[in-house]
């Protein structure tokens, strides 16, 4: 690895993703919007919101990554993506429809099960309410 690059990794919940050395810059986004990262960047977190990430391996075209909601920390040259899924294709756009399919796919569900837990969180407070009046 360069002094002027990086290393990148994606980790899953169950293995390592991917491993790249030589990284010269890191393109991901946040729900604040897309960020990049070069290598003298001061260290970092990042929330990562489903979608893709563009990585520059040195003297080489962008590659990408869809990847799921996760979390990004940069230390120093080391980079590592904790995500709960990822898929690489060389298609820009199929990893786009997949982004779409699978992973935004999940946080609609997502977001009906806690409107279920937050029904049943409500009427357990509401019983308990009940059991004990003020």
């Amino acid at each position: 690895m360069t002094e002027s690059a990086m290393q990148l990794q994606v980790l899953l919940p169950s293995k390592v993703f991917a491993r790249h050395e030589a990284v010269t810059s890191i393109v991901l986004e946040t729900p604040e919007g897309a960020y990049g990262l070069l290598p003298n960047r001061l260290d970092c977190v990042a929330i990562l919101e489903p979608g893709i990430l563009t990585y520059t391996l040195a003297g080489e075209k962008p590659a990408y990554i869809a990847v799921d909601e996760g979390v990004l920390v940069k230390v120093g040259k080391e980079v590592r993506v904790s995500v709960r899924n990822a898929h690489a294709h060389a298609d820009l756009e199929q990893l786009k429809l997949m982004v779409k399919n699978e992973f935004l796919k999940l946080s609609d569900q997502e977001l009906q099960v806690r409107a279920v837990l937050a029904r049943l969180e409500s009427g357990f407070m509401r019983g308990f309410n009940d059991l004990h009046p003020h």
